[in-house]
């Protein structure tokens, strides 16, 4: 599945450093705006217990999880959609991602400079915000004057398509995004071509102190979930800092460093599995004694087109899905005692997979 999440934010809010320790890629980091010029690309695994349990059952002779990109994206400043700063190439990486990363800072440092020189979530959400939809209206405009010519001829398909146009004109110069915009099935497909920056789902990154993530939610992470709410946007609170320093320990390392913090999981953990949801994306499984190995579908495919992720033959040669649920064969503990208890079954090319099954693909070409 070739689709990344974007790390987005305003200069110094912790964006660098969260994506260094997701990826440990080592993007440049600095105490100054537009250290990140070009956007840094790096692919994480994706952290899944039922790959380890299945481990367990099947003990083969490797393990793949699967994996997905983010994207760090210089900081963006107010003017960006007019071509401040470096607005014009922030605006394109981002217009490249499919879902967006929403880093907010939450904390005070005065050893760390504010770009608007006092730490206010709320107001830098805004700034982003307002500066992505400055550009989607201008798209917008440009592709109204196109439309609305053919459209007054009655041609069906450009009236559609200005119906929705206008639609969405009305929402910028309100200051909402276009996911706010309610558009028939129709509509949504006519204003695809446009890649509207919001209308792409957001996900909110509120980067505390350390004090603040062993103390529980701070004033400013509150109005950021407050903010989240009204949008429908879920908020995932992590300390940049922390989380740069669990990404360079081992596995055992990681679990007594969090033990020792009082932390079940990982902020990182949260937010890759959380970005991964936010792209629609969902999880199979295959497992012999080869490999058990994770892999990633988009949320309502089908059997033939998920068999197709691992090779384009079982696709086109596919006959039918022998399927179980991940649930219900480590009840069973293993996939002869699953069969036994009728919770094998085989599938179609109408079965629309389930994140979870576990699967063996029957083709023939």
């Amino acid at each position: 599945m070739a689709l990344t999440a974007g790390i987005v934010g305003l200069p110094n809010v912790g964006k660098s450093t969260l994506f260094n320790a997701i990826t440990q890629a080592g993007a440049e980091s600095a105490n100054y705006p537009f250290c990140t010029i070009d956007p840094n690309v790096g692919m994480v695994e994706v952290p899944d217990v039922r790959l380890n349990r299945l481990t367990e059952l099947v003990q083969p002779k490797k393990t793949v999880p699967t994996t997905f990109e983010f994207t760090d994206i210089a900081g963006i400043v107010e003017g960006a959609s007019k071509g401040e700063g470096l607005g014009n190439k922030f605006l394109s990486h981002i217009r490249q991602v499919d879902a967006i990363c929403h880093v907010v800072r939450c904390f005070e440092d005065e050893n760390i400079t504010h770009v608007a020189g006092r730490v206010n979530p709320i107001n830098d959400i805004e700034v982003i915000n307002l500066e992505l939809i400055l550009a989607d209206l201008e798209s917008v405009d440009k592709r109204i004057d196109r439309v609305g010519k053919m459209a007054r001829q009655k041609d069906k398909e450009a009236m559609l398509e200005h119906e929705a146009l206008v639609k969405l004109k009305e929402a910028f110069e309100n200051e909402k995004p276009a996911r706010s915009v309610e558009l028939t099935e129709a509509e949504a497909k006519v204003v695809y071509g446009l890649h509207l920056l919001t209308m792409k789902p957001v996900l909110y990154v509120a980067n505390v102190s350390e004090e603040d993530l062993l103390g529980g939610d701070n004033e400013y992470v509150k109005t950021v979930k407050e903010f989240a709410v009204n949008e429908n946007s879920e908020v995932i609170v992590v300390c940049a800092k922390i989380e740069s320093e669990i990404a360079e320990l081992d596995g055992d390392e990681k679990a007594m460093f969090l033990e020792e913090l009082g932390i079940e999981e990982s902020g990182l953990d949260q937010l890759i599995r959380a970005s991964y949801h936010l792209l629609g994306l969902r999880t199979y499984f295959t497992a012999g004694v080869q490999e058990v190995r994770a892999w990633t579908i988009k949320q309502g495919m089908k059997a033939p087109q998920a068999a197709g992720v691992i090779h384009s033959d079982f696709e086109r040669g596919f006959i039918r899905a022998e399927v179980v649920a991940y649930n219900d064969l480590v009840e069973a503990g293993t996939m002869t005692l699953a069969k036994e208890k009728g919770k094998v079954r085989l599938e179609g090319k109408e079965y629309i997979v389930e994140d979870g099954d576990v699967i063996h693909f029957r083709f023939n070409v």
